[in-house]
């Protein structure tokens, strides 16, 4: 990658201190890790000390643990790490859970929490969905009962990543029945270490088991790790779903095999594709969706303010999903029949099969397909909203099956 010339002298500046902190910290020698919940000591090293060194969350004020820094002078931190391949900075724009709790979180509970959130000592799940609220999250039925400086959690969750991992749970619960579904939610930072949390793996086509169900009975959280407010979980939600939904928008899952399956174009020169005019015109329109959605991410991106949501957001979350399903369906067709094979004697054919499944996580998780054209019709386009006749009724009356 070629130097970038600043014309700002603070932003000149700004780049060589960057670069000489990388010249002298960075080894590029950080093992490759599974998944985001089980990082090798190394990894969490390296990432303690990008937060130690104001990089992680350069936008956030320097009392919380940032630099004070526009998204364009942020972005220039952005530039220099991934000319290297180094990860860790700018988690303003896409750690889920230290975002939510600075906007929302009491001022002792993000002292205690920020700092394990960023250099993820903290690990963390999502605990929303339910068997019987998935696509209508605020139909929640796990119940948070008031006791002394505690809430008592009952409930059932499902479809939660990391469970099994997971410190603490990013917690909606009903905690008031008699006012309509939309405003008797509270969203708590749960703790997931202890009785009464009981973690289920379930089975993934994938062969995996990131998912699981939660089941919690007689569970405690303390009411100061209450974030927003009581009963003003659905506001913490929507921002919450916002950092989702950009993150997934941005960047899947890869490979697990081999760089080259992530690049169909390197993936096409192996198998001799590129003299296909018609696996040629596939790739141009592969690559061209997905330069036009990082754009439209970075517009969503510079425009979400701390505590908010965007809806825009879901373009792109939208879009990354039509845009995995076709880049499988290209990487099927690079491949051929070789892609009716499978497993590690098969590499490029079992990351086209591992590739092609996933496609269906971004396809449901964080909202499905269909509640993001819901969200874009009504909220960006602005078009009638579906009737809703529970909307205004309280919850307790509201008919479940």
């Amino acid at each position: 990658m070629a130097d970038i010339e600043d014309t700002n002298p603070a932003d000149a500046a700004l780049r060589a201190e960057v670069r000489a902190w990388l010249k002298a910290n960075w080894a590029g020698d950080l093992p490759s890790d599974q998944d985001k919940w089980s990082l090798s000591a190394a990894t969490r090293a390296w990432i303690a000390d990008v937060f130690e060194a104001g990089w992680a969350v350069p936008t956030w004020p320097m009392e919380w643990f940032g630099r004070g820094l526009t998204q364009e002078q942020a972005d220039i931190i952005d530039d220099e790490f991934a000319r290297l391949g180094a990860p860790g900075a700018r988690q303003d724009r896409s750690n889920l859970a230290a975002n939510t709790m600075l906007a929302f979180g009491e001022d002792a509970l993000k002292r205690e929490m920020i700092p394990g959130l960023l250099k993820r000592e903290i690990v963390q799940c999502l605990l929303y969905s339910e068997p019987a609220a998935g696509s209508d999250l605020a139909g929640v039925r796990t119940r948070a009962e008031r006791d002394g400086d505690h809430y008592i959690i009952n409930g059932q969750k499902v479809w939660t990543s990391g469970a099994a991992h997971a410190h603490y749970g990013m917690l909606l619960a009903r905690t008031d029945w008699d006012v309509p579904k939309h405003r008797g939610l509270t969203f708590f930072f749960f703790p997931m270490k202890q009785p009464g949390v009981e973690v289920r793996p379930l089975r993934q086509i994938t062969n995996e088991s990131h998912f699981n169900e939660v089941f919690i009975t007689g569970a405690r959280v303390p009411a100061a790790n209450i974030m927003g407010g009581l009963n003003n979980g659905w506001r913490v939600l929507q921002t919450a779903l916002a950092y989702e939904r950009s993150t997934m928008g941005a960047r899947p899952r890869g490979a697990r095999h081999s760089a080259t399956s992530d690049d169909l174009l390197a993936l096409a020169r192996r198998y001799g594709g590129l003299t296909n005019p018609a696996l040629r015109q596939d790739l141009a329109g592969v690559l061209a969706l997905r330069k036009l959605n990082a754009l439209n991410n970075a517009r969503a991106k510079a425009n979400l303010e701390q505590g908010t949501s965007s809806s825009v957001m879901s373009l792109g979350k939208l879009a990354m999903s039509r845009i995995l399903h076709e880049e499988a369906r290209v990487r099927t067709a690079i491949v051929g029949t070789e892609s009716l094979l499978d497993g590690p004697d098969h590499p490029f054919a079992d990351d086209t099969n591992f590739l092609a499944f996933n496609a269906y996580f971004t396809s449901i998780g964080g909202g499905t397909d269909q509640i993001q054209r819901n969200i874009i019709s009504e909220r960006v386009l602005g078009l009638p909203k579906d009737i809703e006749v529970d909307r205004d009724v309280p919850f307790r009356q509201v008919r479940s099956g």
